[in-house]
Parts: C-alpha cells; structure tokens; sequence
C-alpha cells in the first residue's frame, strides 16, 4: 500500500508538523511518504508529482491558508485516478466535515480532531485488519449518506513518537523553520481562537523533546519555533526548557516562543535578562485588544498592565526581541478604540508590532455569533471580516492602508530614527501617521507596484512634503543617517541630490586625515588617507548634530566610515568651525 502525506505550505521555509507527526505514529508498520509544496505552485505540477509516487491514499493536511488550492490539487488527483483514497484532515475540516464532504465529493474520508490514531486505524481498514465502524474519529459518505464515528480518548503525548528522526529532511534543516511543540491545548477561552474549543494542556515527554532539540541543532536547524498556544503557562516548566535552551544551544540557532505576556513573572524575565544570549530568543505575544469590554466579550483575561511590563523589562533587557499581535475587528472594537488601541501598543515601541484582521474560524465561538455583532465576512477562507455592527468597510480599508506602511517602514526597521521622530514630533499619534502615509501610498497607487530601498525613502518624502507641516530639513537629515546605516559600504545611489562642490569634500576631508583622535577611534579597512578616503566616506551636510538616542538642530556635515561587516560610524564637523 503506497501512502502520500502531503500539504501546501503558505513558503517554502516553513514546514508543516502534522504530516511527520502522521508519519511517525504508522511508521514501521507503514511508510509514507511526506511530500509538501507551496500555495504557489502550479497545480498540475503537485498532481503530476503526487501521481508518479503511484499512491493508493494520499492524506491532505488542510489550513484556512491552503485549502482553496487543496481542493483544486484534490480534484484534479481524483480525476487521474477515480480509485485513490483521499484523506482530509486539519483544522479547516474538521468541524464543518459535513458541509466540506458535501462541497467536495472527491474526499473519502475526513479525520475529526487529533488525527494519529484515526490515521493509523484507517490504514488498518485499508489494509483489511478491522472494520470501519472500528476506526474512531472519522466522517465520511456512504450511499449518499453522511457518516461519522466518535473520536477516541485523547492521546498521552508523553508516548508520542519523534517527528523529526526523517532523513529527507535532514538537508532541508538549515534553510527552513523548524516546528516543535511540547504541549497541546490552551487554558484560556479566547472565541476567535480554535485553541479555545480543546480543553486543558496536556505535555510530551520533556526528556524526549530535548532530545529532539539536540538532534534538530547537531543536524543544521537555524530556527526553532515553539507553537504551545501558551508556552509559560507553567513557570517551572518554562524556566526549565530556557535553562535548557541556554546552557544546550549552538551557535546560530533561534528559538521563538508564543506566550503570555501578563502571566510571566518579573523573575523570569530576570533570569532571561540576566542569561540568556542575545538574540537566542524572540518572543511573540498577542495583545489583540486594549479595550476591557472587547476582551470580556471574547473571553479573553488580560491584564495590559502587567502585559505592558513584561514587555517593557524584556525590552529595557535588550536580549529578546518581541513581535506583538493585534486584531481589527473584535467586537465593539469601533475605529477610535483600535485607534488607541494601537497607540497603547505602539508605545513600547516592540520591534514588530503585527497588524491583523479578525478570520471567524469555522468552529469559533465568535463565528458562532456572527449575526449577534452584525458580522459580514468573506464566505472562504480565510474568513476574513468586511464589517461589524461598529466597523464599516470603510474603516476596514483605512486599517488595511494602516498595516501595509507598518510593515515596510516600522516591522523591516528600514527608517527608526526617522519614524520615532514622525510619531512624537509631527503627527497627533503614531497611529494617524502610519493611517495618513497609508492612504497616501494607495492614493498613488504603489501598492500595486514593487519598490527598493530607495524607493520607500522618496515615497516618505513626497507625502511629508504634501502634508506640508512637517520640518523637513530635520526629517531629511535624519532619513540620511537611517539610509546610510543600512550600508557597510559607502553607497552606490543615494536618494537625495547631494550638491557639495569637489572643493568643500577636499576640505573637509583634510580636516578629518588631521584629526589623528578621530581616526584612531573609526573603524576602517586600512589606514585612511589622501588617496582612499573618499573610497571609505561619505559626507553629506546636515541640519542636526545626532546623539546615541536623540539628536540637537545644528548645521553642519555627517561623515560616515565605512567597512565591511560592520556599521557604519558616524562622525559630525560642526559648519560654525568650518571656513569654506
């Protein structure tokens, strides 16, 4: 009996952890094989390939990002061999199985919930050691009626085979996100959330997941991220996986982490602030909301106080960077208290501050109440909201306009000093500054068009120069500084016209070979001099002297050290010491 477990992942890079766990609850007695593709791939190519495997079941793991592609890929299998088995399974079916058993026809089976033991009792079907009445957790059609078979007990994690011990993917290890997770289940009750709808945490062996974390590093892995719904939600067994993460690590590696940000205890972060290797951890945590109603409406316990000052310690600690989530479109969510809502998070300023729009989730509680908030919402999936009995399309559109310049401009740190000076000096708040730069942008249509470095520096310009309030000799200056701190080489293009006649760069340039101060303290490929400065410099005039965190409004030139593999170095000549 030939097996394909197969998927499409939403990249290349990530990886899909249902299949392997399939994979190894059947293995020895069968052997599947794993084959995963991308929601970009053509779908005759995904047919072709599945097909020359010559499989008798093929097993599809099905997610609100790959399912439309799925049923095409499924269909078109079906139709190069009517007698395959397709086995559907994953979160996007299995709790409307009887609308996607009636929507696609080509599916013989849909496994309900956890899917290890049901797959392998389905194979054991397959195989003719038992009867299908036998085989617990599945929904399917038999004489044009629908059928379905109770799940079994939940499965003790703690005696779950190994995931990762696969040779095929060895190679692939280094390159790709590597998925892992300790526990299944989420204590909390959050109704926009499938984690809700599982009730308690169970955990896997520690021993054992340690083990696999050493295998996954010795065999290239790069990046390890945890997907527990709650990783700290017991703070022993947090404090023990980072003591182990700390003292096991290897060079290189990263590990990210979903947690909780009001339940983490100031001695955790103490410890982590005080142990850990920058840059070993990063930290993801969802706020979603500010607003008390909207948190008690969806069920969901918060306490932004507390949220905020885990936040703040990890930050002040400067060893983990923190990803933060919100959502638009909760429930009495209206434009003015997202507004604030993203203005309490942006705040602290987290290095990536995630954007999202509310998805109700087949099997949600909120999809549930749907009509109670006066929710329309795309019919496929993703499921995405249009509007809400507070929310209107409209507003919809201006918070879309909102997270496109927030990814490019604050969560790829492409402009920071620029950006901070913007949301405190210029605009009301940082939120009217990324929604007025957003509908500017789509005004003038560059959504629909790519863009280089350069090109998101000339787009600011233009729409700060149209807002027309803005001090722009302070603002270009500091988009100079950020612009030249993205180069370890001085740069081929720059975005500005820089007018310094040849006479003034000579002279200044004598004045920095003088200073024997300043050269000793820059860091340069070689001995800087009359015949190589200017292959190592840049000097460009200014209107502010600038400082580690802030700068002072003065006149005069920044000069910008180059050499490869570090920062930039900046150096400031004061024009009122300079004859020209």
């Amino acid at each position: 009996m030939n097996i394909v477990l197969t998927t499409l992942n939403a990249k290349y890079i990530h990886t899909n952890l249902a299949i392997r766990y399939l994979k190894s609850y059947v293995t020895p007695e069968y052997e599947p094989i794993l084959s995963e593709y991308t929601i970009k791939d053509p779908i005759l190519n995904i047919v072709s390939d599945i097909h020359q495997k010559k499989p008798n079941i093929v097993g599809f793991s099905l997610y609100i990002w790959n399912i439309e592609e799925s049923i095409k890929v499924i269909r078109v299998l079906k139709k190069t061999n009517p007698g395959l088995v397709i086995v559907a399974g994953g979160p996007e079916v299995t709790y409307d199985y009887d609308k996607w058993l009636e929507k696609v026809p080509e599916i013989d089976f849909i496994v309900i919930g956890e899917g290890e033991r049901t797959f392998k009792q389905l194979l054991d079907y397959h195989a003719g050691k038992i009867d299908l009445k036998d085989v617990q957790g599945i929904a399917y059609i038999e004489e044009g009626k629908l059928k379905s078979t109770a799940p079994g007990p939940k499965l003790d994690l703690r005696d779950s085979p190994s995931p990762f011990r696969f040779e095929e993917d060895i190679p692939h290890l280094p390159n790709r996100v590597t998925y892992i997770e300790t526990s299944r289940g989420c204590p909390f009750s959050c109704q926009f959330c499938l984690s809700s709808i599982e009730v308690g945490v169970r955990y896997f062996n520690r021993e054992g997941i340690k083990e696999d974390i050493r295998y996954l590093m010795q065999n290239g892995a790069k990046t390890i991220k945890f997907v527990d719904r709650t990783f700290n939600i017991s703070r022993s067994y947090a404090m023990e996986m980072f003591q182990f993460l700390i003292d096991e690590h290897l060079p290189g590696t990263v590990f990210q982490f979903e947690i909780t940000g009001d339940i983490m205890r100031p001695e955790v972060i103490n410890f982590l602030n005080e142990n850990a290797p920058e840059g070993l951890f990063r930290f993801e945590i969802g706020v979603q909301s500010t607003n008390d109603l909207t948190n008690e409406l969806v069920k969901r316990r918060q306490n932004f106080d507390k949220l905020s000052r885990t936040v703040m310690m990890v930050k002040e600690g400067g060893k983990i960077a923190q990803h933060l989530d919100l959502i638009a479109g909760l429930p009495e969510e209206d434009y003015d208290s997202f507004r604030k809502t993203f203005n309490d998070v942006f705040a602290m300023r987290p290095e990536e501050l995630q954007l999202g729009f509310l998805k109700l989730l087949r099997g949600t509680g909120l999809r549930i109440q749907a009509e109670q908030y006066g929710y329309t919402y795309i019919d496929e999936a993703p499921y995405e909201i249009l509007s809400n009995n507070v929310l209107t399309f409209d507003d919809i559109l201006r918070i879309k306009q909102t997270e496109d310049v927030l990814e490019k401009y604050w969560n790829d740190n492409r402009m920071p000093r620029t950006i901070e000076y913007l949301v405190t000096e210029v605009f009301e708040t940082p939120f009217d500054f990324f929604q007025q730069f957003g509908t500017f942008w789509e005004t003038k249509g560059w959504s629909r068009i790519g863009h280089q470095l350069q090109d998101l520096y000339t787009r600011l310009e233009e729409f700060l120069i149209d807002y027309g309030t803005a001090d722009m000799r302070i603002i270009q200056s500091l988009m100079k500084i950020d612009y030249l701190a993205h180069h370890s080489f001085q740069p081929r293009h720059i975005w500005w016209k820089d007018d310094l006649n040849p006479d003034t760069v000579s002279m200044l340039e004598r004045l920095i070979l003088d200073d024997t101060e300043l050269l000793n303290r820059t860091t340069t490929p070689t001995r800087l001099n009359e015949r190589n400065i200017r292959k190592h410099t840049f000097i460009t005039p200014v209107a502010i002297r600038p400082n580690d965190n802030d700068f002072v409004e003065e006149d005069g030139y920044l000069v910008s050290f180059f050499c490869r593999g570090h920062q930039p170095q900046f150096h400031f000549l004061e024009l009122a010491h300079i004859e020209v």
